[in-house]
């Protein structure tokens, strides 16, 4: 019964879980608000802030989970992809915490995590299925054969959904982090009141950048007619923002379904915490058939959990790395 350590520092939560035979007994996260001051993730700054927040992370998680330092049986890591300063402050830290305690170190990626991140709780999805996985830097439609055989069959070919999300934010004036405020003001709006335009991409990628321009544009010919017109239709204009890029995800979703005759449908990532998302794709469980997954709300953004439960069945699968590991800022599957 494997005890697990897990840190998360890819970009700017500082975040430390504990993973007691695949169950997760701790799960902390340290949020660094110092960035809504600059409009974003300053990555100096949260190299910075990890420095300060990993030591109390890690014996908080410790003290949640009641276990002693000595019990533990490894150490997982993000090792990326990320913001490279963020990464490894926890990727030294790590491998420190490892060596002092003799503890077996196991590298994990960031993105495989967010998918795994459905193996928590119950119900978990069955092999083979497909997960969307949705952040402010990806956008990816993958297969998951097995916990890490994993293919991505669609992905962005430029912007990520949540970047389209927070830059509108950003044209809209609205505070960073953007996003979730977004989610938040179009529960009052009308999500058919302003129609934007649907990117045509082959097969099953994505491309958000025309539909920011198409956003940039629309806001500034209308405050051209009206200087009021945000203030006036704020609830409208993020209502109908949100249903175009669930109805954009959403679309090659299907597709990627019906090419690969599968139902087992998951979603992971930062923007699977947005209402919209959920929402639409949970309507699919009557429209379309599909067994749809989605994880709890604090294992949806970046966190140590996931990172955690990875390191588990890698612990399992006896994949370990040595000290001379390093971070990468890229990283594939």
């Amino acid at each position: 019964m494997p005890i697990i350590l897990a840190i998360e520092s890819s970009c700017d939560e500082t975040s430390v879980a504990i993973c007691y035979n695949g169950k997760i007994t701790a799960n902390v996260i340290a949020n660094q608000t110092i960035h809504e001051n600059y409009g974003g993730v300053i990555p100096e700054l949260a190299s910075r802030v990890h420095q300060q927040n990993i030591v109390p992370a890690v014996q908080q998680a410790l003290t949640i989970a009641k276990v002693n330092k000595n019990e533990l049986n490894a150490v997982a890591f993000t090792r990326g992809p990320g913001l490279l300063g963020a990464l490894l402050v926890g990727v030294s830290f790590a491998k420190s915490f490892a060596l002092a305690l003799d503890l077996p170190l196991i590298a994990v990626n960031h993105m495989q995590a967010h998918i795994l991140a459905h193996f928590i709780d119950d119900p978990m999805p069955k092999f083979p299925f497909l997960c969307l996985t949705v952040s402010g830097g990806h956008t990816q439609i993958v297969l998951v054969k097995d916990y890490f055989d994993m293919e991505i069959v669609g992905e962005t070919l430029d912007d990520a959904a949540g970047e389209a999300f927070d830059k509108t934010a950003k044209i809209l004036d609205l505070p960073y982090p953007g996003g979730p405020l977004i989610d938040k003001y179009a529960k009052d709006g009308n999500p058919l009141a302003y129609k934007f335009p649907e990117p045509q991409i082959q097969g099953l990628n994505y491309s958000f950048s025309g539909f920011k321009t198409a956003i940039l544009y629309f806001i500034r010919d209308n405050k051209i007619k009206n200087p009021q017109f945000v203030e006036e239709n704020l609830a409208d204009i993020c209502a109908s923002v949100q249903y175009s890029i669930v109805n954009i995800l959403l679309n090659k979703l299907k597709k990627a379904a019906k090419q690969y005759s599968i139902k087992e449908i998951a979603i992971a990532g930062g923007v699977s915490a947005n209402s919209g998302l959920r929402i639409a794709l949970l309507a699919t469980q009557d429209t379309l058939g599909w067994k749809v997954y989605i994880p709890a709300f604090q294992y949806c953004t970046d966190n140590a959990g996931m990172i955690a439960i990875a390191g588990y069945h890698k612990y399992l699968a006896g994949e370990f790395v040595t000290q001379e590991i390093s971070p990468l800022a890229r990283m594939n599957f």
